[in-house]
């Protein structure tokens, strides 16, 4: 396994070691050991959770607050999406900054993001299934977001807005600017 940094404080893309043959390939994709040695890592995933999307679908930027935050690894079992992080940690040197890389079945590169970012994927092949394991529990009244199409994010989802399809809840989403006030206070 292969670390790769990102310009995002904490935040690395994990390029697996496959091995294949005839029969197909094998890689590990979570190993807790090998895992604990990573820097910003001190915890344990304690809940998977998995998503098909078509092409256009747009979920995010979606975190949770306080006590619930979680810390995510990230990958793409079948097809290509982007995803796209948001540092939205007050203290951070990388604060309101973004990321975003392409994960695919090709590549089968995992992202990680740790506690106090934001998060979010546009799918960019015909549908996709996402696949990610979280440090903390969902907890609904918890949950928070910000407009994913925000003027002042200038994020690049590499679907135009026309085409996006977006929930109600990521359409009606508060903006940078409100959440970035509040965070600051």
């Amino acid at each position: 396994m292969q670390v790769i940094p990102t310009p995002l404080r904490d935040c690395f893309i994990i390029k697996n070691t496959i091995i294949g043959d005839s029969r197909g390939y094998f890689f590990e994709s979570f190993n807790q050991q090998k895992f604990s040695d990573l820097p910003g890592w001190q915890g344990t995933f304690v809940q998977d959770n998995q998503s098909e999307s078509g092409y256009g679908v747009v979920r995010g930027l979606h975190f949770q607050q306080g006590e619930w935050a979680q810390a995510k690894l990230v990958r793409v079992l079948k097809g290509k999406v982007l995803d796209v992080a948001l540092d939205i940690r007050p203290q951070s040197p990388t604060f309101g900054q973004s990321f975003s890389v392409e994960l695919s079945d090709d590549n089968e590169y995992q992202f990680f993001l740790p506690r106090g970012f934001a998060h979010g994927f546009s799918v960019l092949s015909e549908s996709a299934t996402f696949f990610y394991k979280c440090d903390n529990f969902y907890n609904k009244a918890s949950e928070s977001g910000i407009y994913p199409y925000d003027a002042d994010l200038a994020i690049d989802w590499k679907v135009p807005l026309e085409d996006a399809l977006l929930s109600d809840k990521d359409k009606n989403a508060g903006k940078w600017e409100e959440l970035k006030t509040r965070l600051l206070g």
